[in-house]
């Protein structure tokens, strides 16, 4: 697997409540999915791996993609495309697993996400960042931390602790345990 190093060194984490309110520059790691840019604080994100195989369990919800071998732990793999209610994209050459850190029911959990592509990790000034829309998005807004403005374009950064609810944690602890 190749891995691409997330730079260590001084960074604002995008998780506050209103990304309008984060107190200095937000580094994110910009990614695409369905053709449309997303961001997630670099603090939440532990690596990037290149696509590989992984093992479908049975009876685990679309979200749910699979689970992976990552040095020996069992890592549940999402699907954001499936979360938001969208068709899942073909796998490419570019495609990759972005390993993030949640809380879940107090503990820690490694889950992968399956993205397009990864494309850079961005310092976005917390002058360039906007709160969610109201309206407009083809994704749930308590699903959008903010909307970082990048080149003239729009980042949509998620909100990785409320994109994930109670059921759905539970369904991705499910098939990481099963697999074992």
């Amino acid at each position: 697997m190749n891995q691409i190093p997330v730079s260590a060194g001084p960074r604002a984490q995008i998780d506050a409540p209103e990304a309008a309110n984060v107190s200095g520059p937000a580094q994110v790691l910009t990614f695409m999915l369905a053709n449309e840019a997303f961001g997630i604080g670099i603090l939440s994100i532990k690596e990037i791996i290149s696509y590989t195989a992984m093992t479908t369990v049975p009876m685990m919800p679309a979200l749910a993609r699979g689970v992976i071998n990552l040095r020996g732990a069992v890592v549940p793999v999402m699907d954001l495309l499936a979360r938001f209610g969208r068709p899942s994209s073909e796998v490419t050459k570019r495609t990759c697993i972005v390993i993030v850190e949640v809380q879940l029911a107090g503990e820690r959990q490694d889950i992968g996400i399956v993205v397009d592509a990864v494309n850079e990790v961005l310092e976005i000034p917390a002058s360039d960042i906007e709160p969610p829309p109201s309206f407009g998005s083809s994704i749930r807004t308590e699903f959008i931390q903010g909307m970082g403005k990048v080149r003239g374009k729009f980042v949509i950064l998620l909100a990785l602790q409320h994109m994930m609810s109670a059921s759905d944690m539970a369904a991705l602890q499910t098939a990481a345990e099963t697999a074992h």
